[in-house]
């Protein structure tokens, strides 16, 4: 508010508020178009103004889809999901030690045990699962079961990151309730903590599943196993109807899946 003989002039903000103000949108501005520039001298623009012209090609050449194809793309769909739900199993074995582990309130040392239980949990949701492929590929070579373990070994951190939090925040007067009859530190986890947070892991092994059935369409494109390996082939071949035709079947794999979480996750809650 500034004082001015004819009264009071309100204004949004001070001075040094709007220098400030402008100052921060001047130099994201200056940020932007720095970043914007290099992007444009590592990008070749005759290919971008080409790209509907492309798109416009590929799409023709990909309609109508081979679906005499279909029968090759059974056994591949099925390892996909084979991958996606062994993962997610494989995942939440390892990541329920983890997340009691991480928990405040069931760890049992909170200045040694703990930190490693979070660095674990940082460690593997901070690498993408195509990565884990690409390692695992050199280490025990292609296959579903490289797949599989990539996907289990990406997991952990998402699922015992939402667990642990689940956990901490379970209502305690029910484990001090238990705690007074005397009950061990295990009876007071089976009967005090676990029925509480079952629920949350239900929902988190649903929802971790539903994403594991999307990331594992792609990790046959690294040799992992899966429908991907089919669409890296037919790419190679330029087989355009097949690529669409698996793109089809990759997008009706993704829609039941998510309708399936759907509906396991709403009987849940």
């Amino acid at each position: 508010m500034i004082d001015r003989p004819e009264g009071p002039v309100w204004r949004l903000r001070s001075r040094s508020d709007a220098i400030r103000h402008w100052a921060t949108f001047l130099a994201g501005a200056l940020i932007f178009l720095w970043c914007w520039a290099r992007i444009s001298e590592a990008t070749t623009w005759f290919f971008v103004w080409d790209a509907p012209r492309i798109a416009g090609d590929i799409l023709g050449r990909a309609t109508p889809p081979r679906w005499s194809y279909m029968d090759n793309l059974w056994l591949p769909i099925w390892d996909t999901i084979n991958i996606a739900t062994l993962g997610t199993i494989a995942a939440l074995i390892m990541a329920v030690p983890v997340a009691f582990l991480a928990a405040r309130n069931t760890t049992p040392s909170a200045v040694f045990i703990r930190p490693v239980a979070l660095l674990i949990i940082v460690s593997t949701r901070s690498i993408n699962s195509l990565i884990w492929a690409l390692l695992l590929i050199a280490i025990i070579g292609p296959g579903v079961f490289a797949g599989i373990v990539a996907i289990a070994i990406r997991s952990i951190g998402f699922c015992a990151k939402l667990l642990y939090e689940a956990i901490e925040e379970i209502d305690a007067t029910q484990v001090e309730a238990i705690q007074a009859t005397g009950a061990s530190r295990w009876q007071v986890m089976a009967y005090g903590i676990v029925p509480q947070v079952m629920p949350a892991f239900a929902g988190i092994a649903v929802f971790r599943w539903d994403i594991n059935i999307r990331e594992s369409t792609v990790l046959g494109l690294v040799g992992a196993g899966g429908i991907g390996l089919q669409l890296q082939a037919s790419l190679n071949t330029l087989a355009w109807p097949q690529v669409s035709l698996i793109l089809l079947v990759i997008l009706a794999a993704v829609v039941i899946s998510e309708w399936v979480s759907a509906k396991v996750r709403g009987a849940i809650i």
